[in-house]
């Protein structure tokens, strides 16, 4: 299985223009890898490979002393995201959804170089990188497991970071015979079906003011520094969460969630994107994988119509709260659904693991 580290790096200014020329000279590479794969097809009806690219790169260093600069597998990497950027494009073609054609990059959205293999080494507090230097690393926890590259990263407030991708051995928990169905709102971040309630943090709607602040006066660096600050403490709470389920649960049950379709709703999209519901699924998923665990999505509709005593839909619009059927059953209407959310997965399941009683 695979994890990710990521470390601050604090590169000198010398090393931090040689790596912002890096970053432009790649986005170049990779624009005219894709202007040659464009023309390519349209002039000749030809498809070209990402092996066809990789082996021009000794003449491209001819054209371009410039390139010689910079270790060759980071350029050989720009070809792969590219080769990625195109299998991706088909794959949505034969799929029949919306393809969207690769997009020439701005050297402003072009924003980390990657070492697969080798040209880097950790050495007590500080980070070797081939042709760059000993670059100072904030190492907060220890690497567990064999690297296997290297993701330098900017962000748009320019700060820099080290991403090691690690091989590890699973180690799984020991069993748990519970499962959870999971309900996610706006009201509520998440109800679980043993009544949990999870508060939304709401992480967008505490910044909104002087982020709209920051973006009124024109001033990008900071509103990108608030977008940042939004994200970590998002991601951070997401992990949290998780973390939790995981360690608790042997099956965890979420609602497959639309999020597309749910965001055209206008009155309610800020709200959606900040809840970051997606997130938190993500984060569980791999988790649980490494941890022996299961997690499954189950279809949504009229879980929180339906009763969960007597299995009668119940119509209430979504400003109603409280489900109340005729058979008594009085509740939460998000509890409710976790409710229906369990009963979907385990019946979906085939496992043994036990709903817990409440």
């Amino acid at each position: 299985m695979r994890l990710a580290y990521r470390y601050r790096i604090y590169p000198t200014k010398a090393q931090e223009t040689k790596l912002e020329q890096w970053l432009g000279l790649c986005c170049e590479l990779y624009n005219a890898g894709l202007q040659e794969r464009r023309d390519a097809y349209r002039c000749a009806g030809k498809s070209i490979s990402y092996a066809e690219q990789q082996n021009q790169l000794p003449e491209t260093k001819q054209l371009r002393p410039e390139l010689r600069d910079i270790h060759s597998q980071v350029l050989q990497d720009v070809l792969r995201r590219l080769d990625k950027a195109f299998a991706a494009f088909f794959r949505r073609v034969k799929a029949g959804e919306k393809p969207g054609y690769p997009r020439f990059r701005s050297r402003q959205r072009y924003d980390s170089l990657t070492y697969s293999q080798s040209g880097f080494a950790l050495e007590d507090d500080k980070l070797q990188l081939s042709k760059i230097g000993r670059v100072k690393i904030k190492q907060h926890r220890p690497i567990e497991g064999r690297i296997k590259t290297l993701t330098v990263a900017r962000t748009a407030t320019g700060k820099w970071f080290a991403c090691f991708s690690v091989e590890v051995a699973t180690a799984p928990l020991a069993a748990s015979a519970e499962a959870i169905g999971i309900d996610c709102g706006l009201e509520k971040f998440a109800t679980l079906s043993d009544g949990t309630e999870i508060e939304n943090p709401r992480f967008f709607r505490s910044d909104e003011a002087a982020l709209a602040l920051a973006q009124r006066k024109k001033r990008r660096r900071e509103a990108a520094r608030i977008h940042e600050r939004i994200a970590n403490r998002r991601r951070n709470f997401a992990h949290q969460v998780s973390r939790c389920l995981v360690i608790t649960y042997g099956l965890i049950i979420f609602e497959r969630l639309n999020i597309k379709g749910m965001v055209r709703n206008h009155c309610l999209a800020k709200s959606i994107q900040d809840a970051a519901w997606n997130q938190l699924i993500q984060f569980t998923a791999y988790k649980a994988e490494s941890a022996g665990r299961r997690v499954l999505t189950v279809d949504p509709r009229h879980t929180s119509q339906r009763c969960s005593g007597c299995g009668v839909v119940v119509a209430k619009p979504l400003a109603e709260r409280i489900h109340h059927c005729a058979c008594g059953l009085r509740l939460d209407r998000d509890h409710n659904a976790a409710i229906n959310i369990l009963a979907l997965g385990l019946q979906g399941a085939g496992s043994t693991v036990e709903a817990p009683s409440f």
